[in-house]
């Protein structure tokens, strides 16, 4: 057998499209399908059900797909093992990382990386963390930081810090107040605020929920540098991590101010594939990431910038 043809038939079997994963692939799907498809002549089985929606696996297909990632985790290992040999490691690692923090991680990040893998690359994706999960289970990501991730087959979650949210206002508002404000206050702030379905948004909407409250949106930005530029203009006010206005251009545009009673603490996890074992590179970069993220994401101070 082909690793090749092993590899384009786990990638289709994980993302359940030919489509799709031939995007990800970056080959025409024509060809990624007659790959497949010399691979089910060659052990004489059909290994996928092709349909409208796209592909099911097929009992031989289910066998196969557990027997091909350990092959190409075990051939990851011996190059691993084979840089190893040259003083290094090697192989690719794609890191998801949510908008919020990926200014204040990943340029540390990146440079250790770099620092102590040379012959490795680093790949990091900003997105949602329910996008960032379903990435870990397609194999498009090896590692995400996720926002009050729930428990979620083939995905091994490991709790590691909560964040603090607070209260953004523009500068430019001369009424703007300072100190602590009640959450129950929050209802009265129009806000700039991410689309659903943000674990960001989510984590505001549940907590004002369950204090008979609900947010007062006036947009929906998923750009976190959009959501500052309009708040420092006056437009509304944002509900963010620190660390994402403090890593922000011009930070002293704005005003940070705690939410209490109940305070916002959304949960911080690393999450990666429980399928797929991670390679020495994939854990390496994994125990880099948490250190940097406990030492970076202390808590910021929210006095005046």
């Amino acid at each position: 057998m082909d690793l090749k043809q092993l590899s384009y038939f786990v990638r289709v079997a994980e993302m359940g499209s030919f489509t799709r994963a031939s995007i990800v692939l970056d080959i025409a799907q024509p060809a990624l399908s007659r790959q497949v498809r010399l691979l089910e002549v060659e052990l004489r089985q059909n290994l996928l059900i092709r349909n409208g929606r796209g592909i099911t696996l097929t009992e031989a297909g289910k066998v196969l797909l557990e027997h091909s990632r350990g092959v190409l985790h075990q051939m990851e290992r011996l190059r691993e093992e084979l840089s190893r040999v040259r003083g290094s490691l090697a192989g690719r690692v794609a890191v998801g990382l949510p908008p919020t923090l990926g200014r204040i991680l990943a340029v540390p990040l990146t440079r250790e990386f770099k620092a102590r893998m040379p012959d490795a690359t680093l790949a990091i994706v900003d997105g949602l963390s329910k996008t960032m999960q379903e990435s870990l289970l397609t194999g498009q990501l090896d590692i995400a930081l996720v926002y009050n991730a729930l428990p979620t087959p083939g995905i091994e979650l490991r709790p590691l810090l909560q964040d603090e949210l607070l209260l953004v206002q523009g500068r430019l508002d001369q009424v703007v107040e300072n100190g602590p404000v009640e959450l129950a206050d929050i209802a009265d702030y129009p806000l700039i605020i991410p689309g659903r379905p943000n674990a960001l948004r989510m984590h505001v909407e549940t907590a004002l929920l369950n204090i008979s409250a609900q947010p007062r949106i006036a947009m929906e930005v998923n750009s976190v540098a959009t959501i500052l530029d309009l708040v420092a203009d006056g437009v509304g006010c944002a509900i963010l991590s620190p660390h994402a206005v403090l890593t922000a251009a011009q930070p002293e545009r704005f005003t940070l101010r705690r939410i209490v009673n109940p305070g916002l603490f959304p949960l911080l996890s690393l999450a990666t594939s429980a399928d797929r074992p991670a390679t020495s590179t994939q854990q390496a970069t994994l125990d880099m990431l948490e250190r940097i993220a406990r030492e970076v994401l202390q808590p910021a101070d929210t006095a005046e910038l």
